[in-house]
């Protein structure tokens, strides 16, 4: 009020009483608010860094929903991957139900050679033995006048003289040789069964020697030698006191057969083998000649045959027959190639017959099949299903995860295709179950799907947990960033309660000194009054 005048104490009272009430009411909003700097008046440098801490640590914050979201979206894509890997091996175990099950095949492709003579199990070369011969030394006869080489009808013994044709050194009676182990004992007259008289010419005696070994070509004599068939039913021995057999111009021994005509030796069969490379097989004494080795080599070429050998016991020819094999059993291979197919070879027919499929095993394996095509659908029904947010990344959707403010930092997820198709796994054909080779072909095909899946759970697993990393990294940052900004604006509680007490007493000591200032004037008033 002008005009009206205080004394100095009343103003200095005064002035300490609204420097304290201006500061109470600072305290005051401070506690109310938390906060020591609540405008840039209060400190403009700490507010506006502080400001910028809160807006950065907000723009963060709302980015974790994204985080979050993505790191949901990369576990139902595991999620996905996990029950398609389950469908897998569930496919498998149906697939290998199928291998154990009955044959769904009942006569399984073949072909079977012509009958070879003296084919077996043993001698796969068959074929029968051809004629030899075993030549003698060269002979004369026993004429006075001038000797002559012998000849068929040259006697076995007699006298010499000048017109005389009888063997240098004639044979006597009792004396003996043997051929195939059968005695021919010469006599002087009366010869029976295995005899030959001394005055049978040598004619005779070949013919003697053919019947014991059955040659159907017959024994000769050129030049004065003897020359004697094996026959073709064994080989040829001969044998007898050395004497006996000069005298024929012979020697003691065995000559062999010739060699087989009309079998497998020295002929060819390209075969193929599972990954369709020509085989060939080589029959001979030094390649493949028995059972056994052939069907070894079968075996360690990858080919699917087995080979079996029928002999007929009247005639002793045998057949080889080529069959495929319990693997390959629905399969018809392709036509045979090499030598032995030439026509009129063992194998001139080439083709083999188609197999046979019927019966329970063929309906046991239909029905596997038919199992296995139904839980395939499953494979795309939950890659389809696995989506999380509006995303697949089992459906070829593509994630981006950003993990900061501006965008520069972030994580692209590259989605896939995992359909049972993209996988390479297709729905099963009639015949698909019929054979194992078919059937270890789609296992196969499903190990190569779960290995796929293993890998790509693996790359989404370590981008989870790059992304699980990064959210917990800026749930870290917000904190940090929030405590930065509370460091510079947030008040003490404690410190401003304390400020708040020491400026009420303050506040109720000047109020009791500015009374008593006061207290004159008021003893001047009581006066005038």
């Amino acid at each position: 009020m002008s005009g009206v005048s205080l004394s100095a104490a009343v103003r200095s009272n005064l002035r300490s009483l609204q420097s304290a009430s201006e500061l109470m009411g600072q305290t005051e909003q401070r506690l109310s608010t938390g906060k020591k700097v609540n405008s840039a008046l209060d400190n403009p440098s700490s507010f506006f860094t502080a400001q910028a801490l809160d807006r950065r640590a907000s723009d963060l914050n709302n980015m974790l929903d994204s985080v979050s979201n993505s790191v949901q979206t990369l576990k139902a894509a595991d999620n996905g991957i996990t029950a398609i890997n389950d469908v897998i091996e569930s496919l498998k175990a149906t697939a290998r139900s199928a291998v154990q099950s009955p044959q769904a095949v009942t006569t399984k492709a073949s072909i079977s050679s012509t009958a070879i003579d003296n084919l077996s199990e043993t001698n796969l070369l068959g074929g029968a033995p051809s004629n030899a011969t075993v030549e003698g030394s060269a002979l004369t006869n026993d004429n006075t006048g001038t000797a002559a080489a012998v000849t068929a009808n040259t006697k076995l013994s007699g006298t010499a003289g000048a017109a005389s044709d009888n063997l240098a050194s004639g044979l006597t009676a009792g004396e003996k040789i043997t051929v195939n182990g059968t005695e021919i004992e010469f006599v002087a007259s009366g010869a029976t069964g295995n005899q030959v008289n001394i005055t049978d010419d040598i004619g005779d005696l070949l013919a003697k020697i053919d019947g014991i070994t059955g040659a159907s070509t017959a024994s000769t004599v050129a030049a004065g030698k003897l020359t004697i068939s094996t026959g073709t039913t064994s080989d040829l021995t001969i044998g007898g006191s050395s004497a006996t057999l000069t005298k024929l111009g012979l020697t003691a021994g065995t000559t062999a057969r010739g060699t087989p005509t009309g079998g497998l030796a020295g002929q060819t069969l390209n075969v193929q083998d599972r990954d369709g490379n020509t085989k060939t097989v080589t029959f001979s004494s030094s390649g493949i000649d028995t059972l056994d080795e052939l069907n070894k080599f079968f075996s360690d070429n990858n080919v699917d045959l087995e080979a079996s050998v029928s002999v007929d016991a009247a005639t002793k020819k045998g057949t080889l027959t080529l069959t495929t094999s319990n693997a390959a059993a629905n399969k018809t291979p392709v036509d045979l190639e090499g030598t032995a197919t030439a026509s009129g070879a063992a194998f001139a027919s080439k083709s083999f017959s188609a197999p046979v499929v019927s019966g329970a095993g063929k309906e046991t394996r239909d029905n596997y099949r038919k199992d296995f095509n139904d839980a395939l659908k499953q494979i795309s029904s939950l890659a389809k299903d696995a989506s999380y947010n509006g995303v697949n990344l089992l459906n070829g959707d593509d994630l981006s995860i950003v993990f900061n403010e501006d965008g520069s930092s972030k994580l692209d997820v590259k989605g896939v295709d995992f359909d049972a198709a993209s996988l390479g796994i297709t729905e099963l054909s009639a015949d698909d179950f019929y054979d194992s080779n078919s059937i270890n072909k789609i296992i196969d095909k499903l190990d190569k799907a779960a290995a796929t899946l293993e890998q790509t759970s693996s790359k989404f697993g370590s981008q989870l947990q790059i992304v699980q990393t990064r959210q917990t990294f800026t749930k870290n940052m917000i904190g940090t960033l929030q405590d930065g900004a509370g460091a510079l604006t947030d008040a003490d509680t404690n410190e401003e309660a304390a400020n708040l007490a020491t400026l009420q007493t303050k506040q109720s000591l000047i109020v009791s000194s500015l009374a008593i200032s006061t207290s004159q004037e008021q003893s001047i008033l009581s006066l005038l009054r």
